[in-house]
Parts: structure tokens; C-alpha cells; sequence
């Protein structure tokens, strides 16, 4: 059985900083494209940040870039969110997710900008509220 569950969210004022964890089980870590989105009250999903251990690529929305870290532990099965000089915009329920396999890089571009139409699994959500 796949199962994803994020932690680590919480209230954080302007301009700090919280680290998103992602433990997954029940499938072949490597394999999949690992993602972490989020959705705010009344609006779309949105891919935040995706990485694939097995084509060794990443990708992070426009609003994330330079501010926001993903990185994968393949020991553990445990993917993280290092989320820096956080922004009131950032407020929403994120929550990672598995889609795959994959069977090229460009799959975590896919996966992360809603081309993807695969398989995928998601964990429950974990709030993060940035207060301005």
C-alpha cells in the first residue's frame, strides 16, 4: 500500500522559515517523481517543487525559485521541503505526492505543471500559515 505523510507545517511569520517532511512507503522510491503541491482556500493546486532521484533533476514554481529547497533522503524514503524567507502567498495546505513510474526526465516537469496523467498517490495535507 503507498503511503505519503507530510509534517512539519505551522505559523510562521514573514520572512522565516519551516521545513516540510515527506515519508513515503509501499513503492519503489526511486521510480516515481516525488512532489510537493500546495492548494490555498479557493484556489487551484500548484505544483511547488518536484524532484526525481532517478533522472537526478528538480523543479520549482516561479514563485518558489531561489526561496524554496526540495531534496530526497533514498535511505529513509523521506523527501524534504526547506522553505525559506517565507511570503503571506505561501499560506496554503501543501501536501507531497508520487506519480510514476517514470520513464524520463521530463516527467518532473510534467508531473509538477499538471501534464501528468498517470498513476499517482498523495498524503494528507500539513497547513503552513505565514503571517505578514
Amino acid at each position: 500500500e503507498v503511503q505519503l505523510q507530510a509534517s512539519g507545517g505551522g505559523l510562521v511569520q514573514a520572512g522565516g522559515s519551516l521545513r516540510l517532511s515527506c515519508a513515503a512507503s509501499g513503492f519503489a522510491f526511486d521510480d516515481y517523481v516525488i512532489g510537493w503541491f500546495r492548494q490555498a482556500p479557493g484556489k487551484e493546486r500548484e505544483g511547488v517543487s518536484c524532484i526525481s532521484h532517478t533522472w537526478n533533476n528538480t523543479y520549482y514554481a516561479d514563485s518558489v525559485k531561489g526561496r524554496f529547497t526540495i531534496s530526497t533522503n533514498n535511505a529513509e524514503n523521506t523527501v524534504s521541503l526547506q522553505m525559506n524567507n517565507l511570503k503571506p502567498e505561501d499560506t496554503a495546505v501543501y501536501y507531497c505526492a508520487a506519480g510514476g513510474p517514470v520513464p524520463r526526465p521530463a516527467y518532473t516537469v510534467y508531473y509538477c505543471t499538471g501534464h501528468y496523467t498517470g498513476p499517482e498517490s498523495r498524503g494528507q495535507g500539513t497547513l503552513v500559515t505565514v503571517s505578514s
